[in-house]
């Protein structure tokens, strides 16, 4: 994907001589108070340096009208649908584009509509509080004399891109070209923090796996799930920034950009890299889990197949006893019982006799169970 050329006819539509107000076109105000709620900042430039900042989206359209060498830097944020449509009726945005704008949740990508390039970005920061990625989107409308920004989200910061180009005023001359190119390193920046954290996770990942703590594996996923996003924020902008390069030579971009935008895509690169291999930690750390936890519960079942054992062993012994003992007993009791007619009451060996089979039997049931190893 090439950005547009450099050509005079690379103009918006609107930047004809003001029409008088019989013939003026149907531009559809935006109110005040709306505008104060969206636009984040809206700057006219003229050879890099800030010629003014005005306070409505009308305002800087008529400003930008009586500028024709000016550049109109506009940022939104959650604009309205009035607001987006003002927008694409002044600067001959393509509805597709502002559809998109309007929806937000796009991947990363680059589109010619025309003499407008429309560029959509996932920036992303690390809240140190939660130990979480928040992700936010960013569109960029660029034209030959103009630059919307769209932000969905708490990131990007571009207020810290705006002081910085003005603090170049020989980089911003070079036209919106050069703040496409300062939003894109902004935006590829701000993942370094991202990776700084996320690194710093894996590591606490780590720890918790070989200390077995039963929560971890709800972190892996989770961290797992902000992995894909940020894979989805940074590789496609890999083929974004080669897009870009390739067309250095037809667009006849100027050495300065070329360079800002090839340490970029250096820069973009091993994010990219980082992540594919942050991805990769955590599929290997989830195995390492599932590996712990399963052997985990082995061992927890051989201990209690083990205590089932023991019990076992115990059971068989009290038992075993209990049978050795119950013999006599069975004997003394039915000896015990009040009748005249029982055997052996009138033998003299009668007593010996009764006390030699409890004997006798006890010991027999001893040898069984002694030979069965119940005792």
């Amino acid at each position: 994907m090439t950005l547009p050329s450099k050509k005079p006819n690379w103009r918006r539509r609107s930047t004809a001589p003001v029409p008088t107000a019989e013939h003026a076109p149907a531009v559809a105000p935006v109110a005040p108070s709306r505008d104060r709620g969206s636009v984040v900042q809206a700057s006219l430039y003229r050879d890099g340096r800030k010629v003014s900042s005005p306070g409505t989206l009308a305002e800087t359209f008529r400003q930008l009208r009586e500028e024709p060498d000016g550049m109109a830097w506009i940022g939104l944020h959650r604009p309205s649908e009035a607001e987006l449509l003002s927008l694409a009726a002044e600067f001959d945005l393509h509805e597709l584009a502002v559809e998109d704008a309007m929806e937000a949740h796009q991947r990363p990508k680059l589109e010619r509509y025309g003499d407008t390039l429309f560029v959509v970005l996932r920036a992303a920061r690390y809240l140190d509080a939660q130990e979480e990625v928040d992700f936010g989107e960013l569109h960029v409308f660029l034209g030959a004399d103009f630059l919307i920004t769209v932000r969905h989200g708490a990131a990007p910061d571009l207020s810290a891109v705006r002081r910085r180009m003005e603090e170049t005023p020989e980089l911003l001359a070079l036209g919106p070209e050069a703040v496409l190119y300062a939003i894109l390193d902004a935006v590829v920046d701000g993942y370094a923090p991202v990776v700084a954290g996320v690194q710093n996770d894996i590591d606490e990942i780590e720890t918790e796996v070989f200390r077995g703590d039963p929560e971890v594996s709800r972190r892996i996923y989770e961290l797992s799930r902000e992995m894909v996003e940020f894979q989805r924020a940074t590789r496609p902008l890999v083929g974004m920034l080669h897009g870009l390069m390739a067309g250095f030579a037809k667009y006849g971009t100027e050495e300065e950009l070329q360079r800002h935008l090839r340490d970029v895509a250096d820069h973009v690169t091993h994010t990219s890299e980082r992540v594919d291999g942050f991805r990769q930690a955590l599929t290997e750390i989830l195995t390492v889990n599932a590996t712990l936890v399963t052997q985990q519960q082995n061992a927890e079942m051989r201990a209690l197949a083990e205590a089932g054992f023991a019990q076992n062993e115990e059971i068989k012994k009290i038992s075993a006893w209990a049978a050795i003992l119950f013999a006599p007993t069975l004997v003394g009791t039915i000896y015990g019982m009040n009748f005249e007619s029982m055997p052996e009451l009138g033998w003299s060996f009668g007593y010996p006799f009764a006390v030699g089979l409890m004997g006798m039997v006890c010991v027999s049931l001893y040898v069984i169970f002694k030979r069965r190893d119940w005792l």
